[in-house]
């Protein structure tokens, strides 16, 4: 980073000023965070559910911590007959009703085989999941997409919309019951230069649904790095109608290439991604994400939870 300096040499500033905000603080066990999905329940507790450990649950009395393991939603596995089954992905959790659902993937690094389950509960704690097996979501290497990274989302008319996808096609909708498939599997964004999209999460906020995502490398940093500028970040494009369609800050569709940054890596943070967005009744609207700090390690066991604040005012979130 370039530094400002006097004829003596002397650095006048340390660094120039970031784009970014840091991280927002985070205690307890702020790793075991790949692709986090928060919820708050009534009584105050926040859940966090993340990839592995055939979804992990954390559990905190804030979103600053000091966060807890718990255990697993479902810890004997899927019962979706795919390879993956007992290593769960990119958990989604909304509350449908007076019920908690929970969407969740299975396949294996690099595969198109892929679909995506459900899990319910009514009080969110481990050991009161059911599995409710697939949803119809499914993907296979005949299809043009990928059935992986769910997130669901009911718009102003009751509709419940399951938005999903990485790389093969990028990023996919279909119409939900919630509980099963209900229409046509239709694409809401794509890259024609570079397909590697995914994990996308859709958030209503004033006129506006955003559709957020996150574009590039998002693992095995410490075996492969990217190259510069390859590695995961959040990007985002909205609209007025929550099936689209979704165009970035200039105007340009999110299905030829639009898209413009939310959060890339800054500072000692590194390939920020597998976002989520959640309106805190105390921190008001904030995205979360898992990241890499430099300072500590870029193995995928060492990726942080982190968050901040959004500012929503231009009409496009700033963090």
């Amino acid at each position: 980073m370039v530094k400002l300096t006097d004829l003596s040499g002397a650095a006048l500033l340390p660094s120039l000023a970031s784009a970014y905000a840091l991280p927002g603080a985070c205690s307890g066990t702020c790793t075991n965070t790949h692709d986090p999905s928060i919820i708050r329940r009534a009584d105050g507790t926040y859940f966090r559910f993340s990839t592995g450990g055939k979804i992990a649950v954390h559990t905190a009395p804030d979103l600053t911590g000091p966060w807890t393991y718990r255990g697993a939603v479902l810890p004997n596995g899927s019962s979706i007959n795919l390879a993956g089954n007992d290593d769960l992905w990119a958990p989604d959790v909304s509350l449908v009703g007076d019920e908690y659902y929970l969407y969740y993937a299975v396949s294996t690094f690099g595969s198109q085989n892929s679909a995506i389950g459900l899990a319910r509960s009514s009080s969110l704690d481990v050991g009161t999941w059911t599995d409710l097996g697939a949803t119809g979501v499914a993907s296979d290497p005949s299809k043009s997409y990928n059935a992986i990274d769910p997130n669901l989302i009911r718009d102003d008319g009751g509709n419940y919309f399951l938005t999903f996808g990485s790389f093969w096609g990028d990023i996919q909708r279909v119409r939900m019951t919630p509980t099963k498939v209900n229409g046509d599997v239709y694409q809401v964004a794509y890259d024609p230069n570079d397909t590697a999209m995914e994990g996308a999460y859709v958030f209503k906020y004033g006129s506006y649904y955003y559709l957020f995502y996150s574009k590039g490398q998002c693992c095995g940093y410490d075996t492969n790095k990217p190259a510069a500028g390859k590695e995961y970040k959040i990007m985002v494009c909205r609209s007025t109608s929550a099936v689209g369609p979704f165009v970035d800050k200039n105007g340009v569709s999110c299905r030829n290439g639009g898209g413009t940054v939310v959060l890339e890596s800054h500072d000692w943070v590194y390939g920020p991604g597998g976002q989520g967005v959640y309106q805190d009744p105390t921190h008001g609207p904030v995205l979360y994400y898992h990241y890499v700090d430099t300072r500590i390690g870029y193995a995928d066991g060492q990726k942080q939870f982190g968050w901040n604040t959004i500012d929503f005012s231009s009409g496009w979130p700033v963090v």
